[in-house]
């Protein structure tokens, strides 16, 4: 199965090393690849260096792609967790 959605960063600080962290962190606990896409850049979402590379910064939007047994409840906890600004708030 294959799911993707489109999210915007919207912490102050946007994707930046403790937040890709909590973010793989996340994208551990599931079976399905994940990958966050940003203008031209792909990052797979199991690595913090990819996610990094993204430089997303707030007000970026970037999109979730999933594909795997689990896609679905992959993608809505990814899109959960920026959408709640990886509980920085």
């Amino acid at each position: 199965m294959k799911c993707s959605q489109t999210v915007t960063i919207v912490n102050q600080l946007g994707l930046h090393a403790r937040a890709a962290t909590k973010l793989v962190q996340l994208c551990q606990q599931f079976v399905s690849s994940i990958e966050l896409v940003q203008d031209d850049k792909t990052a797979n979402a199991s690595s913090v260096l990819a996610l990094l590379m993204l430089a997303s910064s707030k007000g970026k939007t970037l999109e979730v792609h999933t594909e795997g047994k689990d896609a679905e409840q992959a993608l809505c906890a990814v899109v959960d967790l920026i959408n709640n600004g990886f509980d920085e708030n």
